[in-house]
């Protein structure tokens, strides 16, 4: 009996030592297991600057295969355990997506789940037409061409507006401004018309007043300045050029008008038959401002118009060295003479259209 109980005394020891041992190592493993979790989490994972963009139709898979493909990330593997843990698989949200390098697993998946974009900077300027415009947008945006083109055959919404279709290009002011890359044509044109608002301000609205224009006539206008002058520095002075004939009632006799009217932008040279063609944009025909704008006048152009530069000038002519600035006249003899002396160097350089 004091043998087995002796036995049993040394057993129980050995029984303690094991226990001890199984919850020592199962701490180690629990540790390590929560220390690899813990890096999965919040230890850098983004490689490089890589901006991601997700559509509509994106799946979880094509995310990690975009950024895998790309060798954005460090470890995939937690990329995709911090985006199970949080369901992201299943909120997947279109958008464009900055990843920093040096995040961690948790912050990528945050901006992503969240829907947090990095927005665009939108440019447009130099734009003629519409296809130019759609063009450029397209380029920053989500929205095809197709769908920005759209806008301009929607006749409610150019209503809506304020527009006709002669001049609902005016809404779009050449500029820089910041969208989401999943912005839709409509959107667009919300925030164009919002922007149209904001710039035609109450002081910018007095000057035309003053000038006894529309903001519509006002842009119409500057559309015309901005394509005769060359230089930005001109376009005050080519302004108040037009101002003085409208206030005469004499014809503007803008060239640009005649290529609008014609169809050729490019020609350099503009000949009778030219001055002849019957269009409402042709303004050696037909007196005050055509029925739109010829291109989409940029804001240096709008405000040149808007604070014209006052003098008795009525008339001018590119110069004759191609520098392009022109030569303004107040008589109709003085222009002759500057017209005559830059069809001769048109001549001499053998541009004949």
């Amino acid at each position: 009996m004091a043998i087995e109980s002796k036995q049993k005394l040394m057993l129980f020891p050995r029984m303690g030592k094991f226990i001890i041992l199984f919850f020592a190592v199962a701490l180690v493993v629990a540790g390590f297991t929560g220390y690899k979790y813990f890096l999965y989490v919040f230890e850098e994972n983004a490689e490089k600057d890589y901006i991601l963009y997700i559509t509509e139709k994106t799946s979880f898979e094509e995310v990690t295969d975009t950024l895998k493909t790309n060798a954005v990330l460090n470890d995939f593997r937690a990329f995709r355990w911090v985006a199970r843990r949080k369901n992201y698989p299943a909120s997947v949200k279109p958008g464009r997506y900055a990843i920093k390098k040096g995040m961690n697993a948790n912050q990528i998946v945050n901006i992503l789940r969240s829907g947090l974009q990095e927005p665009v900077k939108l440019t447009f300027n130099n734009v003629r037409v519409k296809e130019d415009l759609a063009g450029k947008v397209h380029k920053y945006l989500q929205a095809d061409s197709l769908s920005i083109l759209g806008l301009f055959e929607n006749k409610e919404l150019i209503q809506k507006y304020g527009f006709t279709a002669e001049t609902f290009s005016l809404m779009f002011i050449p500029n820089t401004y910041e969208f989401y890359w999943t912005t839709t044509a409509e959107q667009f044109s919300e925030r164009m018309y919002a922007e149209y608002k904001h710039f035609w301000d109450s002081v910018r609205v007095k000057k035309a007043e003053n000038l006894e224009m529309t903001p519509i006539q006002v842009a119409i206008l500057a559309s015309i300045v901005q394509e005769e002058a060359a230089k930005n520095e001109e376009k005050p002075k080519i302004a108040g050029v037009f101002i003085n004939r409208l206030k005469r009632g004499m014809p503007l006799q803008a060239d640009p008008t005649v290529k609008f009217a014609v169809g050729d932008v490019t020609l350099r040279r503009i000949l009778n038959a030219h001055l002849v063609i019957d269009s409402p944009y042709n303004t050696y025909i037909y007196a005050g401002l055509p029925p739109g704008p010829i291109t989409f006048p940029e804001v240096t152009s709008i405000d040149a118009v808007l604070n014209f530069e006052k003098h008795r000038y009525l008339y001018f002519c590119a110069k004759p060295d191609f520098s392009g600035y022109h030569n303004f006249a107040a008589t109709t003899g003085e222009h002759g003479r500057n017209a005559a002396a830059y069809q001769n160097a048109l001549n001499q350089n053998r541009i004949y259209k």
